[in-house]
């Protein structure tokens, strides 16, 4: 079985360098963003375990990706490491959505045992969920986290590394208009030389795939000169 694999989201190299090694001890695989649209990027692209996320980030605050990661994953554990230790800090992370929060200055073996813990109480969760829904419930476009597949009204989608990236970030907020620049932004991240048309030509690719398998249906919306936006008949639900 691969070990599980850990998200850390911290802009010192030192203090990352650390948490990694300690954690690499006790067996987990690190991958490590220094900002968040990288968190962001990868979060996209891979599937982990949990998430460790610093506060004080150079592009943006992590409470804002705490947030959003509570509402695409809502059971993905979650630890904030801050140099905020007052009580309001603490108590607003936990708010926002965090499992736990650790101040620095930290202990790695503390850390490792909060990260170990907190799984341990995730592997638990799915036997207290609610039942299977039926087939007529099932939402129209399935992310399946197991193999990191999107299915379209369950059937599997071929798609490219991008196409998927695409997709999933048009899922997160159906009905939310995606300008070609937010798009680039989350899904090709620095990739300087991709542009606007690069976004135009994968959305072409992406519509006729999900045509292939519901032709009525015209799920990705052209907003002329503003971008997309992923539009779901009213009796469907997407499933991020």
């Amino acid at each position: 079985m691969a070990p599980p694999s850990l998200l850390l989201v911290e802009d010192d190299p030192a203090i990352a360098r650390t948490v990694a090694y300690a954690l690499e001890r006790e067996g987990f695989t690190v991958a490590h963003a220094a900002l968040i649209r990288d968190a962001r990027q990868r979060l996209i692209t891979s599937l982990y375990a949990a998430v460790i996320l610093d506060i004080g980030l150079p592009d943006g605050s992590g409470l804002d990706l705490c947030r959003e990661l509570r509402q695409r994953h809502a059971h993905l554990p979650l630890i904030i490491l801050s140099a905020r230790g007052e009580e309001m800090d603490r108590v607003l992370g936990l708010e926002l959505g965090a499992d736990d929060y650790l101040t620095k200055p930290f202990s790695p073996r503390e850390l490792c045992a909060r990260v170990r813990s907190l799984l341990r109480r995730s592997a638990l969760a799915p036997a207290a969920a609610a039942p299977a829904p039926s087939p007529s419930a099932l939402p129209l476009i399935e992310h399946d986290a197991t193999d990191n597949r999107l299915r379209l009204a369950g059937m599997p989608l071929k798609l490219t590394r991008r196409e998927h990236g695409l997709l999933l970030a048009l899922l997160r907020r159906p009905g939310r208009v995606w300008s070609r620049e937010q798009l680039l932004s989350e899904v090709w991240g620095d990739d300087i030389e991709s542009t606007d048309r690069t976004v135009d030509t994968h959305v072409k690719t992406l519509r006729a795939k999900l045509r292939e398998l519901q032709p009525d249906l015209e799920l990705i919306v052209t907003h002329r000169g503003i971008g997309y936006s992923l539009e779901l008949p009213a009796a469907t639900k997407a499933s991020p």
